[in-house]
């Protein structure tokens, strides 16, 4: 009596502990039930690199996820499909387009200083580009502000001649019917190219940051990005600028292939040039895209390049829609099963039922626990690995009837019933959680979502069917007014001694 009692404890101190688990975490939804956004990524062979390998692949992945880190979504998750894809769920994101031009550009960042003899082309492309960039930035905030109901800033202009003249001059050819910001946008891309192609081969490159963070600055407010190298980069550093300072020759800093900032040394550095391992990016840039380019540089360069080959949005109301149908098709399922239970195995049943309630109960807080991102997926194992604890019960109370109708007590008929059930169920289990090894091992994305969830539900099925049952029938067999052999089996198949 006393080894029940405690069992009945610990089971209603676990009870109380998953309930307060649940109340101070609460689950956390899949995209598929919170709604949000879903990148399919490609990464694509360059270079020496004729076929993506896995080690590869893997290397992609790991500067992914310290980018994704980076943008503060919670909850995403980042996994492999086939041989060189990527799927990224970004769940609660509803704008995924930030997301991937953080993530699909390689984030190659390289310090050259301008050829010398290139001064005076170089003013009239930063000439162009400063004014293109003017035009479009304000457009921008135009577009904004409407939005958020703004008053609008004066509206900025490039000249229709000189903007022809410019794109002339650069030998751009117009589709036809291009609006007037997509030839702003056709002249700065030009325009980049022709500047980056003024400087020397790199001497300085990302490898060497060691960070990267941002400020916004003292006299504007635009943002920089401030740099940190490590010895090594320091020293190439000081060395650069030594040999730049005092000239008209220009710093530039050079992100994928495109100059994001160019930078004049002062003859004040000509001695030792910039020391002390860092730097500022000044580019006049926004929060967020001093944010976006922060993030980049601290997860590193990717070591292949990776295409956005998918973007998919499913919107809030859907995910809303997933969780009240699910929940609707559990609790329908549930009360099936809890009225199927009373009316076969009647007493048992009812324990049964009361069972499954706790095994329930620590499934969720389980969930919340480790955490499981639960999904529509997620949800299937929960209610599959209902199914199987149910399945114990069902094994448990046969063996008690036919005990029962050979004529044994009711007491010896449900010891003998749960050590006899005891194999049937432990080879079912172990047979279902070798299947889930199977689908964790070789499947992705929801398939393991579905794993984790049944095997999970597995492991506390075998708790709850032989403890939680045993411990509460034990429990109610102590009351001599329901210690009788007809709560568990009809009076007509009872032999006549045992009724």
């Amino acid at each position: 009596m006393a080894r029940q009692q405690g069992w009945l404890a610990l089971i209603l101190a676990l009870a109380i502990a998953a309930g307060a688990l649940l109340m101070s975490f609460p689950l956390q939804l899949g995209l598929d039930l919170r709604g949000g956004s879903q990148l399919t990524l490609q990464v694509l062979p360059a270079g020496t690199v004729k076929k993506v390998e896995k080690e590869q692949l893997e290397a992609v992945k790991d500067v992914l996820e310290r980018r994704i880190n980076g943008l503060g979504v919670a909850e995403s998750t980042l996994q492999t499909v086939g041989d060189d894809q990527l799927v990224l769920q970004l769940p609660g994101e509803q704008d995924p387009s930030r997301a991937a031009k953080v993530l699909g550009t390689t984030a190659l960042l390289e310090f050259r200083a301008q050829r010398a003899g290139t001064e005076r082309e170089m003013q009239g492309l930063l000439r162009l580009k400063r004014q293109a960039e003017a035009v479009l930035n304000q457009r921008r905030t135009r577009v904004a502000a409407s939005v958020q109901g703004q008053p609008e800033p004066a509206k900025a202009s490039f000249a229709a001649e000189d903007l022809a003249k410019a794109l002339t001059g650069l030998g751009i050819s117009v589709p036809e019917g291009a609006t007037e910001t997509e030839q702003l946008e056709l002249l700065l891309d030009a325009v980049n190219r022709k500047v980056v192609a003024l400087y020397e081969p790199a001497q300085l490159t990302g490898k060497d940051l060691t960070g990267a963070g941002r400020q916004q600055q003292q006299t504007g407010s635009g943002w920089d990005v401030t740099l940190s190298f490590n010895r090594e980069g320091g020293e190439k550093f000081a060395a650069l600028t030594q040999g730049i300072a005092g000239t008209e020759r220009l710093l530039g800093i050079v992100l994928d292939g495109r100059s994001i900032s160019e930078a004049s040394v002062g003859p004040q550095f000509k001695a030792a040039g910039i020391t002390g391992g860092s730097a500022s990016i000044t580019g006049n840039f926004t929060p967020e895209e001093a944010r976006d380019l922060e993030v980049q540089l601290r997860g590193g360069s990717l070591p292949l390049p990776v295409k956005v080959v998918e973007q998919r949005s499913i919107g809030a109301t859907l995910g809303a829609e997933n969780v009240r149908t699910s929940l609707v098709a559990a609790l329908s399922g549930l009360a099936l099963v809890a009225v199927f239970m009373v009316v076969v195995y009647r007493l048992a049943g009812a324990v049964a039922v009361i069972a499954l309630s706790l095994y329930a109960l620590f499934n969720l807080a389980l969930y919340a626990l480790i955490p499981v991102t639960l999904t529509l997926p997620g949800i299937a194992g929960f209610i599959l690995s209902v199914g199987m604890a149910v399945d114990a019960n069902v094994l448990i109370f046969e063996r008690v009837k036919e005990e029962l109708r050979d004529g044994n007590t009711l007491i010896r008929s449900i010891d003998t019933g749960f050590s006899l059930a005891f194999s049937s169920i432990i080879d079912g289990h172990v047979t279902g959680l070798i299947s889930c090894a199977a689908l964790f091992i070789l499947g992705t994305g929801l398939v393991k979502g579905f794993a984790v969830t049944l095997a999970i539900g597995l492991v506390l099925s075998l708790f709850t069917a032989l403890t939680c049952t045993r411990t509460l029938l034990r429990l109610l067999m102590s009351y001599p007014a329901l210690r009788r052999s007809t709560y568990f089996v009809p009076a007509a198949q009872l032999p006549g001694s045992a009724a």
